[in-house]
């Protein structure tokens, strides 16, 4: 390191004298330019007994004029010449200083407290400029987006899975998992080290020690990766006896990690209003009520729930489902809606949003089949922030039981269905229906449009509307949302393209594909098991 900052040393002698030598040079040109020009041979005019008339005086003068001019715009040209020149020199000059001051001190990780050269950090906190951090983007269709893809401390759940990949796996990949880890450590430091601008405060434990926060407090993480910019990371923590949640948001722009904000996220007053549009299917709202109960009466506690029931059939019979449930738990936040009209679910969460009096909240789209644990309740108050973030999680969708379980009598329980493997479902990366938004984002944007009839086309709707505005457009998987398989009717009223999406939906919500290849291949399976069995007992008589 020494010889390389003598060498740094020796250049910038040698510039600064070349330096001196080049301005000599342009001023000894500079004088001999101004010099009067002398011709020993040449008369002067008026000497006595030359006769020179009054024109050709007028001549001499232009002439001279033009001399004159011509040399001024030869100077003012080599001057603005000389001035680039120096400008030119004294960047090399200040690069080669810079250069000398790397050499001498190093550019380290950001945790390292060691600055890098403004250039380097200018272009690094472009990238983040740039990329889908702290404002949205406007993006042209639903496909645009780059969604998340969460992790826990063992796990990964991931939308793109492929022929090999799994929708929950663990990381086993090196690169993953030193990334995961090398981030969760970074989220630490930045906590247990907070910077003076961090919007967070000190809090001490319960013996008045100072409150370190370690690995097993980390709670989920979100992931993406845009190709041109970088990686961002969105990293929860909470210690088990504090209701507050730690918020890290990380970027890696193609380099070492940096720290955007470090907050705390107070999410303990947090109520979430569910919002679910009900038509009939009285046998599934019965299955719903007891998951609401088993996570938001007994175990969340901060839930007001909203049925907009289309219809009179089977009325009656949600009311009284309704009575036995909060009755028998002493729970009276809901609110149940009557519309005498055709099932429309955008019209449904339309008049369920807007029949909320009670100033801002937090609403929650869901539907009749969809089981949620409170882990997700959590997760949808961590990534939706009225004016900045709305959430689309993606939902685990289960395959038909009776084809997932036919080698048992009868399929188990739900809640021993709820497991995310290839064969037993898949992440609904097309559905946009289950979403958490803030009211006042949701009426600002217009809602849902009512000129969509029939089936799903609402909801794209609704999602391609925040996609063209500026708010944070948060698509991820969630481990803990889940849809519970259930017969599919395409009616015959719906448009040649909605009829299509009602198929593939259908026939994607059936089974995997080794489980439809097996039905489809099933006689040809059967005659291969009857040529092996006559086989055998032929072996056997012999």
């Amino acid at each position: 390191m020494p010889r390389r900052g003598l060498i740094l040393q020796t250049r910038t002698h040698w510039l600064l004298l070349g330096l001196a030598l080049f301005c000599s040079l342009v001023l000894f040109l500079y004088l001999l330019e101004c010099a009067p020009q002398t011709d020993g041979n040449a008369s002067l005019p008026g000497v006595i007994g030359e006769n020179y008339g009054k024109e050709y005086y007028q001549a001499l003068l232009q002439e001279q004029e033009e001399h004159y001019q011509t040399r001024a715009t030869s100077l003012k040209r080599q001057i603005a010449q000389l001035k680039q020149e120096l400008q030119e020199m004294s960047e090399k000059m200040r690069s080669l200083q810079e250069r000398k001051n790397v050499g001498a001190n190093g550019v380290g990780y950001r945790g390292n407290k060691e600055q890098a050269p403004s250039d380097l950090l200018e272009f690094l906190h472009s990238q983040i400029d740039k990329a889908e951090v702290s404002t949205g983007a406007k993006l042209p269709s639903e496909y645009g987006v780059i969604p998340f893809e969460s992790f826990t401390l063992m796990k990964v759940f991931q939308l793109e899975m492929g022929l090999t990949r799994h929708p929950e796996e663990k990381p086993v990949r090196k690169d993953k998992r030193d990334e995961l880890v090398e981030v969760i450590e970074a989220g630490l430091e930045v906590i247990n080290n907070p910077d003076e601008d961090d919007e967070q405060e000190d809090e001490d434990g319960p013996l008045g020690e100072k409150l370190i926060f370690n690995e097993n407090d980390f709670i989920e993480g979100y992931y993406r990766t845009e190709r041109d910019k970088g990686t961002q990371y969105e990293l929860f923590f909470k210690k088990a006896d504090l209701m507050e949640y730690r918020h890290v948001t990380l970027f890696r722009p193609f380099g070492p990690l940096m720290k955007v904000k470090s907050e705390m996220t107070d999410i303990s007053r947090s109520v979430i209003n569910i919002i679910v549009p009900l038509a009939e299917r009285t046998e599934a709202f019965v299955q719903f009520m007891q998951n609401f109960r088993d996570v938001c009466i007994r175990q969340d506690k901060r839930i007001h729930l909203t049925v907009v029931y289309f219809g009179q059939e089977g009325l009656s019979r949600v009311k009284s489902i309704l009575e036995s449930v909060t009755s028998a738990s002493n729970f009276h936040n809901y609110t149940l809606i009557s519309l005498n009209e055709e099932f429309n679910r955008g019209r449904g969460l339309n008049v369920g949003a807007r029949a909320w009096d009670s100033g801002e909240v937090l609403m929650f789209f869901c539907d009749v089949d969809i089981y949620f644990s409170a882990d997700f309740l959590n997760s949808c108050r961590l990534n939706a922030e009225p004016g900045k973030k709305v959430f689309y999680p993606v939902v685990f969708s289960l395959y038909n039981p009776a084809i997932v379980y036919a080698s048992q009598d009868v399929p188990p329980p739900v809640e021993q269905q709820l497991v995310h493997k290839k064969d037993s479902g898949f992440w609904r990366d097309f559905g946009f229906g289950m979403t958490c938004q803030y009211r006042s984002d949701f009426l600002t944007i217009g809602g849902f449009d009512m000129e969509v009839k029939g089936w799903g086309g609402e909801d794209v709707h609704l999602y391609r509307k925040y996609l063209h505005g500026d708010l944070i457009v948060i698509r991820s998987p969630v481990p803990g949302l889940f849809h519970l398989w259930h017969e599919k009717r395409c009616a015959d009223e719906l448009t040649p393209e909605q009829y299509r999406m009602c198929i593939q939906s259908k026939a994607m919500s059936e089974a995997s594909h080794s489980h439809l290849g097996m039905l489809v291949f099933r006689e040809e399976i059967e005659a291969h098991l009857r040529k092996q069995a006559y086989r055998t007992d032929s072996e056997a008589g012999g």
